[in-house]
């Protein structure tokens, strides 16, 4: 979603800034805009790539040595230059990322006092606020925090004034915020790899943090406000791990990233001769044999993950598993279990609405908590008492590739530990698991060899507007993500269903121009699937099937691995592969689709 980037230093900060943002670009936004100070406020925003704000950056000369940077991801108001980020009032330059919810009644009260909103953001009251509170007497330090007491709802922001030109203001709310640590020179940002460029060394501010930044210390008050030092963190993040090498998209970086990707997720088990609970965490034995149900909480992509996982979950630990889209999780009734095992599951760590149900989880009495997520020092991680960090690297492309087949390996190796754990799991039967574990990465690799095969499928799919996927079992969510990475990569309108509702309604769509994609390996469900193969073709559909046996006259793609369990991870990849070639031929934006985001920090 939104990105930040703040730079306080004795050189030109505009090269930092411009950097930051375009290091920022995959979170996804639609405009782009810097302020620094040079004697008096300078700012530029335009619509667009950062590339835009680049040149009109270079063309007007911007130099100042304090400045403050922003991707827009539109909330309020429509993108536009006017609604870009930062917002002024008086001297005062403002950044921000989140959803201020009581924004429309301080902006009535602003209002009052004289002051002119010249856009329709929720941001532009914090900078009028924030003038207000300095205009008034306060330092600009106390006047941000003034402010920040009266906003209502999620925020990270970052504030600089022209009567105070050695100064940088952050606060953070509900919205991920960190500092970087230089030497005479110090920076802040949403995300670290905006400040890869210039240090490594990182401090993660708490919830109600605010903190003064200036070239040669950082000061930090919590939200009780009392003096707090932040633990620095060396991030393990290196440059080349965010640059795209001789891929021709990060989508496609990720996708062939992912034998490694699995391979490092799953590195401490795969060397290991049994599983050792410790691997979730040093109190993960005790809570484990404790548990007698499993709440998975996610949205998007990382729900498709937890709905694999309860089919494992079920069927090897005899744990009785729901999964909740976590965005409605909090909003009905619920009945508590505080003997429930609660999984939150997100690629960043800062999903807001997976938070907030972790939060509300805990608050109805269901204490025992776990997140599979791919950032070590993430508020969701922070938030859990049990953690799994799915080694996945940084993913840029806005549609997870990567980190979902991440998550799945990580809650594999979950529902096999919990089996275990559950006496489900004989001595025999762990070493086999085991030994699937270590066959994972060298699947997915053979995966990749269909892509000459998808490349002939994507050329059918490009011209059509609508798609069906099937699925059956523990493959009917490996549909429904095949679904969604369609959607939001090629914008080709497609929906998944278990195949045996086919013919409870959608099989109405189902025509020559209609293309139907099922998953179709050798398992249990293979003849009712093959039944429902036969209704497509009854009625024109052109089907397209993975599969490892031969499925007629449809296009078939032979899998090159039948590897049971891990079956749902492997036929993942054909499915990520469809979708990129669709949208490439389609002439889209593979790694920034339009209106979406990679973070999504608000609710």
């Amino acid at each position: 979603m939104c990105g930040i980037v703040g730079a306080v230093a004795t050189r030109n900060v505009v090269p930092i800034l411009i950097e930051g943002l375009r290091r920022l670009e995959y979170r996804g936004y639609d405009s782009a805009g810097v302020a620094v100070i040079n004697g008096t406020m300078q700012r530029l925003r335009s619509c667009g790539r950062v590339s835009q704000l680049e040149k009109l950056a270079s063309a007007q000369g911007l130099h100042g040595h304090i400045g403050i940077g922003h991707t827009r991801w539109a909330t309020h108001g429509v993108p536009s230059e006017r609604n870009a980020h930062p917002h002024v009032s008086g001297g005062v330059s403002v950044v921000h990322n989140g959803i201020i919810e009581n924004h429309e009644e301080m902006r009535a009260r602003l209002r009052g006092l004289g002051y002119v909103f010249t856009s329709d953001t929720d941001t532009e009251v914090i900078a009028h606020l924030v003038h207000s509170y300095l205009a008034s007497g306060a330092t600009l330090f106390d006047a941000v925090r003034n402010a920040a007491d009266e906003l209502v709802g999620a925020y990270a922001i970052a504030v600089i004034a022209a009567n105070d030109p050695s100064h940088m203001i952050v606060a953070r709310m509900g919205a991920p915020l960190l500092l970087g640590i230089g030497k005479g020179e110090n920076f802040a940002a949403s995300d670290t790899s905006a400040l890869l460029q210039v240090t490594r060394n990182i401090v993660y501010l708490e919830e109600g943090d605010c903190a003064e930044v200036t070239l040669q210390s950082v000061r930090i008050v919590d939200a009780r406000g009392h003096v707090v030092e932040r633990p620095l963190h060396v991030s393990q993040i290196t440059a080349d791990a965010i640059e795209l090498g001789s891929y021709r998209h990060y989508m496609q970086k990720e996708i062939f990233e992912q034998p490694a990707a699995v391979a490092a997720t799953l590195e401490a088990a795969l060397n290991a001769r049994s599983l050792a609970p410790q691997l979730f965490g040093f109190s993960a034995i005790e809570i484990f044999e404790q548990v007698d149900s499993a709440l998975i909480l996610a949205c998007g992509t990382s729900y498709h993950s937890g709905m694999v996982a309860k089919y494992w979950l079920e069927s090897m630990a005899g744990l009785p598993t729901s999964v909740e889209i976590a965005s409605e999780y909090r909003y009905r009734d619920t009945v508590p279990n505080p003997k429930t095992l609660v999984i939150v599951i997100s690629q960043s760590g800062e999903t807001a609405d997976t938070l907030a149900a972790l939060h509300h989880a805990r608050r109805l009495g269901q204490p025992n908590s776990l997140a599979i997520c791919n950032v070590p020092e993430s508020a969701i991680i922070r938030s859990s008492q049990l953690k799994f960090l799915t080694r996945a690297g940084p993913e840029i492309g806005v549609a997870s590739t990567k980190a979902f087949t991440a998550q799945l390996a990580s809650l594999l190796l979950l529902a096999g530990t919990l089996a275990k754990t559950r006496k489900r799991l004989s001595p025999e039967r762990e070493l086999e698991f085991l030994e699937a574990l270590r066959r994972l990465p060298a699947a997915l690799a053979n995966a990749l060899r269909v892509e000459p095969e998808i490349v002939a499928w994507a050329e059918r799919f490009a011209p059509c507007e609508h798609a069906l996927f099937l699925g059956r079992g523990v493959h009917y969510p490996i549909a429904m993500e095949g679904a969604l990475k369609l959607k939001e990569i090629s914008y080709i309108h497609a929906e998944a269903y278990a195949a045996g509702e086919l013919k409870h309604g959608p099989l109405a769509l189902v025509d020559s121009k209609m293309p139907v994609v099922a998953i179709a390996p050798k398992d249990a469900l293979l003849d009712k699937l093959k039944s429902n193969l036969q209704e497509v073709r009854a009625r024109g559909g052109e089907l397209y099937v993975l599969s490892g046996h031969d499925a007629g006259d449809a296009h078939t793609i032979r899998m090159h691995d039948e590897p049971g369990i891990l079956s749902p991870i492997v036929n993942t990849v054909p499915l990520q592969l469809l979708a990129y070639h669709a949208a490439l031929l389609r002439g889209n934006d593979v790694d920034k689709p339009r209106n979406l985001a990679k973070s999504v920090t608000v609710e």
